[in-house]
């Protein structure tokens, strides 16, 4: 068991002949007790020291904790958010596909549409080109034949006729 500075205070030494001088031991045992207690207060106050530390330290090791969990978390959402994100960049871009086979099948279709329209104007433009030029070439025959000079005399009769029947 430690001694205490009461012990030292305390202790009594037995008296021989010739033994040391009691004030200079007395002295010197004061000077120990000061000592003592004062090493006794330092090393009470390095104890109450190393408990404050000792709380900060694990209140330092809980944050490290949180602050690791915390990061986990982080790491685990970011993850996730990124998967999602390219589930849905693969979502946008299938539908755009999509949509552009579409359109492309549209414009197709449309382009075949305006194609046999086309030829189907073509060949009405020949049909009336084919008789137009029929009717010129009849008009023309008609008009070197002698039967132009029949025609006016038809029209002039015509005429006649018009004009007695008071319309």
């Amino acid at each position: 068991m430690p001694l205490s500075p009461i012990d030292i205070h305390n202790k009594e030494f037995g008296r021989s002949f010739r033994g040391y001088n009691e004030d200079e031991v007395d002295d010197f045992l004061e000077r120990v007790i000061q000592d003592y207690e004062g090493l006794i207060r330092a090393n009470k106050q390095l104890e109450e020291d190393m408990n404050r530390l000792n709380e900060k330290l694990a209140h330092y090791n809980s944050l490290e904790d949180s602050l690791s969990k915390s990061i986990l978390v982080a790491q685990e959402t970011a993850e996730e958010v990124k998967s999602n994100a390219r589930k849905e960049a693969q979502l946008i871009i299938r539908e755009a596909e999509k949509n552009a086979d579409r359109i492309v099948s549209e414009a197709l279709n449309k382009a075949r549409k305006i194609a046999l329209d086309m030829e189907e104007m073509q060949k009405q433009a020949a049909v009336f080109r084919a008789r137009f030029r029929s009717l010129v070439q009849s008009q023309l025959e008609m008009m070197e034949s002698g039967d132009w000079q029949s025609f006016d005399r038809d029209l002039a009769r015509r005429e006649a006729a018009i004009a007695e029947s008071g319309l």
